[in-house]
């Protein structure tokens, strides 16, 4: 009896309980005032989500005409950094805006921000100090690109890496070598950067001369040589300087010859230079082997001449000589006849 009367209560208390569920979701279906709020935090989650998609379009505007209207008239390497200064920055624009319209969301859900922002901060610690050498090198990334330090195509020396620009990213730079070789730097490790493309070059040459050449007749055989150098060679500027004597010695003396170039193009017009007075020289040279020949010639046969002369002149004399004793012997053979007669 006992026992059925616990059950019945028990069923009775599920009834009751079931029903008070009922109560509470029809009380939780039909509250206005909280659908109210579910409505406006809707709206303004919606608005939050519109107003952060406006943000970054007009940021992204305002970041591709300044690129363009900087990039306009630039050469294809400025262009390239341009485009990657761009897109870095829209990057860096859009994880912005969509970290704070998280946080917004978020607050409109009575979440604490506060253990979020702080867990989030020492998360973030930690990944920077995990990946310094990354960070390092994203930022000196940027900054080489930002501030313009060297461009696709220039020819650069960092430390003892020396090459022509062919990619620069936001953690390496590739260089092409001279000689073929490719080197990928990390942008953390490039500390010292010299570009040869950024302005003129100067081409210096210097010409050693026989000590037995004279200085006037040298300087006016290099002018010469050098005369239209700029139509031969697009990569001279200008005529060359021919600034004279640079070192001399008991053999020979140094003559200095410096001209203004395009850039990264020294090489091209030291080797220019150095052909042309080479060609000159060996005319030169030639002229004289042909005129000291031509000088030798004309003092051989003057010789010859002077011989035949001589042997000439010693035959005539030998022959006057030999006719003059045949009378004196016939006069004296006729005188012996004569006394004999007697």
């Amino acid at each position: 009896m006992n026992r059925w009367m616990l059950e019945t209560l028990t069923a009775g208390d599920a009834v009751k309980e079931a029903v008070r569920f009922k109560d509470r979701v029809w009380n939780w279906v039909t509250d206005a005032e909280m659908w109210a709020d579910v409505l406006f935090a809707g709206l303004r989650i919606l608005l939050i989500f519109i107003l952060t998609r406006i943000i970054i379009k007009v940021v992204y505007k305002v970041i591709d005409r300044s690129m363009e209207k900087e990039s306009r008239g630039r050469l294809l390497g400025d262009s390239r950094r341009f485009s990657t200064v761009g897109g870095l920055l829209k990057n860096v624009v859009t994880f912005i805006c969509n970290f704070v319209m998280i946080m917004l969301v978020l607050s409109e859900f009575h979440f604490d921000l506060g253990p979020l922002l702080a867990g989030a901060g020492v998360v973030g610690l930690a990944i920077g100090f995990g990946a310094q050498s990354l960070v390092k090198d994203v930022i000196t990334g940027f900054f080489i690109i930002f501030e313009d330090q060297f461009a696709v195509g220039d020819v650069i020396q960092t430390g003892t890496y020396k090459g022509t620009v062919e990619m620069i990213g936001l953690r390496t730079t590739r260089l092409l070598s001279s000689t073929g070789e490719v080197h990928i730097i990390p942008n953390g490790t490039i500390i010292n950067v010299t570009n040869y493309s950024l302005a003129n070059a100067l081409a210096v040459v210097d010409v050693p001369v026989k000590i037995e050449r004279g200085l006037e007749a040298t300087l006016a055989l290099i002018g010469e040589a050098l005369k239209g150098i700029e139509e031969r060679n697009s990569n001279v500027i200008a005529y060359p300087n021919i600034l004279g004597i640079q070192s001399m010695s008991t053999s020979e003396y140094v003559i200095r010859v410096a001209a203004n170039c395009l850039p990264n193009a020294r090489d091209a017009a030291e080797r220019q230079i150095q052909s042309d007075i080479k060609r000159a020289l060996e005319k030169q040279t030639a002229l004289e082997a042909a005129k000291a020949e031509q000088e030798a010639r004309e003092q051989a046969e003057q010789a010859e001449r002077a011989a035949r002369e001589m042997e000439a002149l010693e035959a005539s004399q030998s022959g006057r000589e030999s006719s003059g004793v045949r009378p004196d012997r016939q006069v004296a053979a006729t005188h012996e006849g004569e006394k004999g007669e007697k």
